[in-house]
């Protein structure tokens, strides 16, 4: 194999540049970029993001929000009336009446008053509508079921609601459509109800509905476990809108680290353009990733712990979930990749793709294939086979040289067959 050190000689005279060259762990100035990015976007967390009901990046994404659902509902057919062209709550509206859907109960007389709920919490209670794989499943099943899915002290609960129909004349449409519903509802409570005043409760963000579960723990005079805390955050803001104002601090960490080791690849070390795009087979770009995630972490959870004192909600509310979710993900995928499951599985899916890719060239060569004509050849062969049952040897003799003349085969000698046998210097030429 040869070595960055052999193909880039003039790039490794320095030494602080060999170890970056000979293998692909990271140099001081890849751990210091690193760790500049990550308190780059944590500057960012702590100035601009902050909590719900402050948070300056938090009051653009709600706008952003308002303005995605109606520029939706107009495309979908939302037709506003004069005056309303800029109101939220009206396309909201335009979209709960089109996608309505039977899991949507919000106070207790919509469940027989079999346990608590509020228009507040029946979002997060309410796995169905959770914008994640779980919600997706609860969703299909509460449809197809007509049952509404629950998440109530730490259990799983399921009751009966109204006769629901959906659309499809077979069961994969029905599928399509259920989705359809399930994405369509979300659109109609991300931004809140067209009821709510003033802001409104929106929907969790993925996975945020499985702290329901965590009924542990003791916070504050109250006492109250996780899963109570979690719910008072949802209901005071912690919501999906605020998740993507907390995903802008980790996005500008990531890009900011991407570009900088691409840059540093290409026009300081000379590298080829293929060797500088940014992808995960590179392990000082993971670790970079890493590093900056962690620095951002790290000082959002000193501001959140200074900005909260003893105050549990407080300290819970300014904790960026999302960039804690990313550095989780980023170190459990190294340590997957370090003990060999994650290169495994790489392998086993580029083996995959090569078996699809010669699965289509030999489809592509067969649809090239002549059907028609391969029937009358192999029928000719069919024939053959017939007419060679119980034959003598001379009719079958008859029978090879007119079905040469058949196939327009050039026999391998000229004249009769004997007299050409009989002159030793006579050869059969095939071809």
């Amino acid at each position: 194999m040869v070595t960055s050190a052999e193909k880039y000689p003039l790039l490794v005279n320095s030494k602080e540049n060999k170890e970056l060259f000979y293998s692909d762990k990271c140099d001081k100035y890849d751990y210091l970029t690193a760790v500049a990015c990550g308190a780059i976007g944590g500057v960012v967390d702590i100035f601009l993001v902050g909590a719900p009901g402050d948070s300056v990046l938090g009051k653009w994404t709600d706008a952003q929000t308002d303005n995605a659902i109606m520029a939706l509902a107009k495309k979908m057919g939302w037709k506003p009336k004069t005056g309303n062209e800029n109101n939220a709550n009206s396309a909201i509206g335009f979209f709960e009446r089109k996608f309505k859907v039977n899991y949507d109960q919000r106070k207790p007389s919509d469940i027989g008053n079999a346990f608590g709920i509020a228009p507040g919490t029946h979002h997060m209670m309410s796995l169905a509508h959770s914008p994640d794989i779980v919600g997706l499943f609860f969703s299909i099943l509460n449809q197809f079921t007509s049952t509404s899915s629950f998440i109530v002290e730490g259990q799983l609960i399921t009751i009966k609601s109204d006769t629901f129909e959906l659309q499809g004349g077979n069961f994969l449409m029905k599928i399509m459509c259920g989705i359809g519903n399930w994405i369509g509802h979300l659109l109609s409570d991300v931004a809140g109800s067209s009821g709510s005043h003033g802001r409104g409760t929106g929907i969790v963000m993925p996975f945020y509905e499985l702290f329901g579960l965590c009924k542990f723990g003791s916070f504050g005079s109250e006492k109250k476990d996780l899963a109570e805390v979690a719910m008072q955050a949802f209901t005071s803001g912690y919501d999906f809108r605020f998740g993507m104002a907390q995903a802008i601090p980790v996005t500008i960490t990531e890009l900011t680290i991407r570009l900088i080791w691409a840059i540093r690849r290409k026009f300081q070390m000379k590298l080829p353009l293929k060797d500088c795009i940014p992808t995960a087979k590179h392990e000082s770009l993971r670790i970079m990733l890493i590093i900056g995630q962690g620095t951002l972490c790290v000082m959002d959870v000193v501001d959140a712990s200074v900005r909260s004192g003893v105050n549990y909600l407080t300290f819970f509310m300014r904790i960026n979930m999302v960039a804690w979710y990313r550095l989780l993900t980023l170190v459990l995928k190294e340590v997957l990749r370090k003990i060999g499951i994650v290169d495994c599985l790489d392998e086993t899916i580029a083996a995959l793709q090569r078996v699809k890719m010669a699965l289509n060239e030999y489809l592509t060569e067969l649809k090239k294939l002549d059907i028609e004509r391969f029937k009358e050849e192999t029928a000719v062969f069919q024939s053959l086979e017939n007419d060679l049952a119980d034959l003598s040897e001379e009719d079958l003799n008859v029978v090879i040289i007119r079905t040469f003349e058949l196939l327009g085969i050039n026999r391998p000698w000229e004249g009769d067959f004997d007299e050409f046998m009989s002159d030793k210097n006579n050869r059969l030429v095939f071809g």
